[in-house]
């Protein structure tokens, strides 16, 4: 009885202490180990740079990794040693677990572009910081932030300023293509200055058709699209999406679908021909043997050629997120993974 008792007294203590923290602290787990050759990642993109190759990913002030032969990765410092403040004053709960970057390079800059939200809320917003270099061992490294380039705001914008990709039209003009559930992947034309936007977003693609969509929702609707990637490859833009679930572990349902245009603003229609502003998108990847759902994928043209980036959930590791890089090849015009 008394074992009982203090069985009790322990485990009521237990309790009120963990009831007592925030529940960021609560929900709090020991990260594995750094695994080299499978790591672990969320939301990665990619540059070059001399004999390395970098990858910025989602994570505290924007994790970093580089390899030398894209098999073997070491971790680079992060990004922001502290949140930006801009951001922690526009997004209410942002402290600095920052999402989905992207990475170009314009003139002598390298421009990151990056997200500052909380999950399943479109109070966010994406802002950008230059360097001009990768390698943390040079002398000419280090992050300048620039600042805001577009916001959404609850039940004002429907649309959620996350998930940013910057492209080059053909005649080099940059553009911005964003963008996460409510009413889709959005685009707009930035200035020559790769912040300022010019005009208002345009929506490129949906999950569902426009009359299906619920409108100005404070929280997530069901138009799960996002995470969007344009390249250009032999007169076509090619327009990659993530449908459908992420961030679920095994129960994840990830989809990377694409459609292709003549014209960088659209419309983007997929192998049948449906546009994807009306629920189009070709399936590249999803579920497959080794992954519940593979999603938010980048692809590069380096050396001659085509890579595929993105993460899926690891069956063989209780669904943790991981790296998944594969060379990708184009059969009568389209993408296909090898």
């Amino acid at each position: 009885m008394q074992r009982l008792s203090l069985f009790l007294t322990v485990l009521i203590t237990t309790v009120s202490t963990l009831s007592a923290q925030p529940p960021q602290q609560r929900e709090r787990r020991p990260w594995p180990p750094f695994d080299a050759q499978n790591p672990d990642v969320h939301d990665p993109v990619m540059a070059w740079e001399g004999d390395s190759c970098y990858i910025f990913a989602t994570g505290m002030g924007i994790q970093v990794m580089a390899s030398a032969d894209m098999k073997t990765w070491h971790r680079s410092q992060s990004v922001f040693r502290e949140a930006p403040a801009w951001a922690v004053e526009t997004v209410h709960g942002y402290r600095g677990h920052t999402w989905a970057p992207d990475i170009v390079r314009r003139d002598s800059l390298w421009y990151l572009y990056y997200s500052c939200s909380t999950f399943g809320r479109n109070r966010s917003a994406i802002g950008v910081a230059v360097s001009p270099t990768l390698n943390a061992a040079s002398p000419d490294y280090g992050w300048t932030d620039l600042g805001q380039v577009i916001a959404s705001r609850p039940l004002l914008d429907d649309f959620n300023a996350i998930d940013p990709n910057v492209c080059f039209d053909a005649d080099g003009r940059p553009w911005l293509t964003f963008g996460s559930f409510w009413d889709g992947i959005q685009l707009v034309q930035l200035d020559s200055d790769m912040k300022t936007p010019i005009g208002s977003p345009k929506t490129i693609a949906r999950r569902q058709n426009p009359e299906a969509v619920r409108s100005h929702t404070v929280q997530a609707n069901d138009n799960a699209v996002e995470a969007p990637f344009i390249i250009y490859h032999d007169g076509y833009y090619y327009l990659f999406v993530s449908f459908d679930l992420c961030c679920k572990g095994l129960n994840s349902t990830y989809k990377t679908a694409v459609g292709r245009s003549k014209k960088i603003s659209g419309p983007f229609r997929d192998r049948q021909g449906k546009k994807m502003t009306k629920g189009g998108g070709t399936i590249l990847i999803g579920q497959t043997d080794r992954y519940a759902g593979v999603g938010h994928c980048a692809a590069y043209e380096h050396n001659g050629q085509w890579f595929f980036l993105g993460h899926g959930y690891d069956k063989q590791q209780n669904g943790m997120s991981k790296l998944v890089l594969r060379p990708m090849i184009f059969e009568d015009g389209w993408p296909v993974i090898q």
